[in-house]
C-alpha cells in the first residue's frame, strides 16, 4: 500500500454517510406512515419518502462511480455483491411471510379462538361477512399477465446484454418499465374502486398490507430498472460486467413470484 497500489482484489470502501442517512430516512418514513394511518399528521410521510429518494440517488451514484469508473468491482467484489443481494431478497421473503401468516391465520380458522375476538372480527366466515372482495379474474388476472410478460422482457434484456446486443437490451428493458408502470396504474385504479377500506377489519388490513407492500416493491423495482435504462443509454454495462442490472433483474423476478402467491391465495383462494 505504501507504493500506492492494492495488493488484493477486494474493495475497501471509503467512509460513506449513506447508511446512516438511509437508516434515518427509513425511520422517518415508517413513523410518518404510522402517524398518517392514525390520522395524526400527513406531512412527515412525504418528508421521509423524499429523504429515501435522496439516499437512493446519492448512494447509487457512489456505487455506480465505484464500479463503472473507478474499477473497484472486481470479480471477487462482485461475488460479495451477489451474496448481499441474495441476503436482501431473503429478508424481503421474511417480510412477505409475515403478511401471508397473518392472512392464513385469520382465513383458515375464522371460527376459533374466541378469546381473541376473531369470531366477532370475521363473523365466523371467510371472507368476513359484509366484505365485497375483488373478482380475481378481472384486474388481478390482467395484472398477473402483465407481470409475467414483464419477467419475460427483462430476461430478454438480460440475454441481449450478455450477447452484446445493446439495442435489444434497451428495448427489452424499456418494455419492462412500461409494463411495471401499467401494473402500478391498474393497482391504483383497483384500490380506488375497492368496496372496503384499510380499517374495515382483518381481511381489509391483511389485503392492503400484503398487496400494498408488493405494490411498493413494484414501484421501487421500476425505479431500479429506469436507472439501469439510463445507465444503458450512457454506455454502462458490459456483457461480462453488469451486476447493477443483474441485481435489478433478480429483484424484478422476486416481485413476479410474490405476485403469483398473492394472486393465488389472496385474490383467488381467498374469494368466496
Amino acid at each position: 500500500m505504501s507504493e500506492g497500489h492494492q495488493n488484493h482484489p477486494y474493495h475497501l470502501v471509503d467512509p460513506s454517510p449513506w447508511p446512516l442517512i438511509g437508516a434515518i430516512s427509513g425511520g422517518v418514513t415508517a413513523t410518518g406512515m404510522v402517524l398518517f394511518m392514525h390520522d395524526v399528521t400527513a406531512w412527515l410521510l412525504p418528508v421521509g419518502l423524499l429523504m429515501v429518494l435522496i439516499t437512493m440517488f446519492g448512494w447509487w451514484r457512489d456505487v455506480v462511480r465505484e464500479g463503472e469508473h473507478q474499477g473497484h468491482h472486481t470479480p471477487v467484489v462482485q461475488i460479495g455483491l451477489r451474496y448481499g443481494m441474495l441476503l436482501f431478497i431473503a429478508s424481503e421473503v421474511m417480510f412477505f411471510s409475515a403478511f401471508f401468516w397473518a392472512f392464513f391465520d385469520a382465513s383458515l380458522f375464522p371460527d376459533e379462538l374466541q378469546q381473541f375476538a376473531r369470531v366477532e372480527a370475521t363473523g365466523g366466515t371467510w371472507p368476513p361477512a359484509g366484505i365485497e372482495v375483488f373478482d380475481p379474474f378481472d384486474i388481478p388476472f390482467l395484472n398477473t399477465l402483465i407481470l409475467l410478460l414483464s419477467g419475460c422482457s427483462v430476461t430478454w434484456a438480460h440475454h441481449a446484454l450478455r450477447e452484446g446486443h445493446r439495442d435489444q437490451f434497451l428495448q427489452g428493458l424499456g418494455i419492462t418499465i412500461i409494463l411495471g408502470a401499467i401494473f402500478s396504474g391498474l393497482q391504483a385504479y383497483e384500490y380506488g374502486h375497492a368496496a372496503f377500506g384499510f380499517t374495515d377489519g382483518i381481511y381489509a388490513s391483511t389485503f392492503y398490507m400484503a398487496t400494498g407492500f408488493h405494490g411498493a416493491h413494484v414501484l421501487i423495482g421500476t425505479i431500479f430498472l429506469i436507472v439501469c435504462f439510463f445507465r444503458g443509454l450512457a454506455g454502462h454495462f458490459k456483457p461480462d460486467h453488469h451486476f447493477g442490472f443483474e441485481a435489478a433483474a433478480w429483484y424484478w423476478h422476486f416481485v413476479d413470484v410474490v405476485w403469483l402467491f398473492l394472486f393465488t391465495f389472496v385474490y383467488w383462494w381467498g374469494a368466496p
